[in-house]
């Protein structure tokens, strides 16, 4: 699916909410308002608050706050952490008429998924939880840049690499990519076909990097190599665009299936993978030389 065709899906799908309207449901509602109403039901909040959590402006936070309050929807008390701000609350009135729409609109949606089956709506769950997320990553990885491995990186993505693993103790005489004779000098490596790295910088440094490369003794299957990222990087979400770059290049690379060899003590990466797609296989495949990594992951094209 490209943008285009997804936008298009999109919009349809704003206007089957009835997100256009000026009511929710039946409820003289907006959406934004409902909106409010629904966080203000899990926790009080500032007008700061309620607008970064809506993705939206401070005004019409406030616009939003002010007329809920006119209606007795909601209430205000002083902030106790800041005397200059009032906190949002729901009233009784204000759970109630809530209530009432979580039941009209849970009751609609409830018609739309019985024309779907239990697998048809697992998926579709999984998809826009993973659609979601895409969305808020983004916001986090302004001014960082993806891009091809070349010569004059060889040296960051090296120390990067010793740095990592020494975090988590994966040291050279174990057996670790560490130990690997061509880690200062990986642009060499990644020229061929079938190969390819990519580092990921931000202001001028190399912060991580991860590739791919043919695995030794099979055809037709690549292996996702030395994915390395220092903490500063870590919970934006540019390991799993670093991945699905790699894996993407795979593909058309006529790949049909990728690899990949860890440590169980990574945790972090094993549970990208498996959100990737990857199985945990119970046996070693190809020649990797890394025989310390005793978690093997496989995912087919």
């Amino acid at each position: 699916m490209d943008a285009k065709t997804l936008r298009q899906l999109s919009r349809q799908l704003v206007r089957q909410l009835g997100m256009l309207d000026n009511h929710c449901g039946s409820m003289a509602l907006t959406p934004v308002q409902a909106h409010t109403l629904i966080e203000l039901e899990h926790r009080a909040a500032t007008v700061n608050e309620m607008a970064h959590r809506l993705n939206v402006d401070k005004s019409n936070a406030s616009r939003t706050l002010a007329i809920l309050l006119n209606q007795g929807l909601v209430q205000s008390v002083p902030n106790p952490l800041d005397k200059r701000s009032q906190i949002f609350e729901l009233t009784t009135p204000g759970r109630d008429k809530l209530t009432a729409l979580h039941q009209q609109l849970n009751t609609q949606v409830d018609n739309w998924l019985d024309q779907m089956d239990t697998d048809e709506i697992d998926r579709l769950g999984a998809s826009l939880k993973r659609y979601t997320k895409s969305m808020q990553a983004t916001s986090r990885q302004e001014g960082y840049e993806i891009r091809q491995l070349n010569p004059l990186d060889n040296a960051a993505v090296a120390a990067v690499i010793r740095r990592v693993s020494a975090e988590y103790g994966l040291t050279a005489d174990k057996g670790y990519g560490v130990a690997d004779p061509t880690l200062d000098t990986m642009s060499e490596v990644y020229q061929h076909d079938g190969s390819r790295y990519w580092v990921i910088e931000h202001n001028n440094r190399i912060l991580g990097g991860g590739g791919v490369a043919p695995l030794a003794g099979e055809d037709k299957i690549c292996e996702l190599q030395k994915m390395y990222f220092l903490p500063e990087l870590r919970g934006r979400g540019l390991a799993r665009k670093l991945a699905v770059t790699a894996l993407r290049f795979a593909r058309e690379q006529g790949y049909q299936g990728c690899y990949l060899e860890t440590t169980a003590n990574l945790t972090e990466a094993i549970a990208l993978y498996q959100s990737l797609g990857f199985v945990k296989i119970s046996h070693p495949m190809g020649n990797t030389g890394h025989d310390a990594c005793e978690v093997r992951m496989l995912k087919t094209f």
